[in-house]
């Protein structure tokens, strides 16, 4: 019987024809697109067709072989993985046309054994999740609605730092996207003109001294419009979009987002969370203002002076008393 090597996965096959349009930046003959995906000419032709159906515009050229032209504004994990400059986050990337929540997708998968770095992405939620168990409005084709899986070595107790950490990521995201600066608002938005653009929420699955699995979930507004937002927001909200007055590129959003995310977890466990609490404190735009905090047992005013090592806001009331506000609604007076 003659051997039949096994064939590669169809996506692991259009990730690597992506990335080598994206290193060559032009012409890729056919020929050497079979040589190096070790598969034939025809399938070759297949995945570029296939490509093509999902939105790419590839330009076939007589005897020269392929150019990609350009790319459509949709999120697929072959896309999103095609030279992704990222050793633990995208392992493996699952891309869903809509969901319920990216986070409730990302803990049954955690759940049943998904391994690190694995990302959800989806074009939209049915039922997204904010913080205090409110709904996180995401409508399709706009935004960006993930969750990622993380199984750091660390205590239960510590788990907290990984927001910090996801704040830090999202604005430096958004800080290398448009030139409006961001601002992290404690303890889990990030707002652009004092105005609600992005919000996290992460879940943990931990035993007394160790942590199972924790979910990084991130929404960021990228080009919705005014329109676009529900009329009851407990707070003002933007995009990018609005703020950079030209619509984003979500895939370059995404993959930023992820090499950011990942290169901050790569020094998170290397250095621990002295360097990301650093850079937390000077993005956060709260520091030094008076504020006010609701949703606590008392009503607390005065100016937010910085965070202590659990995570906690540090308020210096009028009185000179310090609270430490470890939960709440936080407003810039």
């Amino acid at each position: 019987m003659k051997n039949r090597e096994a064939n590669p996965p169809a996506q692991s096959i259009d990730r690597k024809i992506l990335e080598l349009f994206l290193e060559r930046e032009g012409i890729v003959s056919g020929e050497e697109l079979s040589t190096i995906l070790k598969v034939s000419r025809t399938a070759v032709w297949k995945h570029i067709k296939a490509l093509r159906l999902q939105g790419y515009n590839i330009e076939a050229r007589h005897s020269s072989g392929y150019r990609l032209v350009s790319t459509p504004d949709i999120l697929t994990s072959a896309a999103l993985t095609a030279g992704l400059d990222a050793k633990v986050l995208g392992r493996k990337v699952i891309c869903l046309p809509s969901t319920g929540s990216t986070n409730s997708e990302a803990y049954r998968l955690a759940e049943d054994g998904a391994e690190e770095g694995t990302v959800i992405v989806a074009d939209s939620q049915l039922q997204g999740k904010g913080r205090l168990g409110r709904i996180w409005h995401s409508p399709p084709g706009v935004n960006l609605y993930t969750s990622l899986i993380l199984k750091p070595p660390i205590l239960p107790v510590d788990a907290f730092q990984l927001t910090f950490l996801s704040a830090v990521a999202v604005a430096r995201a958004i800080e290398a996207s448009i030139a409006t600066p961001p601002f992290i608002k404690w303890p889990n938005d990030i707002l652009l003109n004092g105005k609600k653009v992005a919000g996290l929420l992460n879940e943990m699955s931990a035993e007394t001294e160790r942590v199972n699995f924790v979910i990084l979930g991130i929404g960021v507004n990228l080009n919705m419009l005014p329109d676009q937002f529900p009329e009851d927001l407990r707070y003002p909200a933007t995009s990018l979009a609005i703020e950079s007055g030209r619509k984003i590129n979500r895939l370059q959003f995404v993959r930023q987002l992820l090499e950011s995310l990942d290169s901050l977890y790569t020094d998170y466990l290397n250095n621990g969370y002295g360097p990301i609490r650093d850079e937390w404190v000077a993005r956060c735009g709260m520091i030094g203002c008076r504020v006010a905090v609701s949703g606590t047992s008392e009503q607390i005013e005065g100016v937010a002076t910085g965070i202590d090592d659990s995570g906690a806001l540090l308020v210096r009331k009028e009185s000179g008393v310090m609270a430490r506000v470890l939960a709440g609604d936080v407003k810039v007076l």
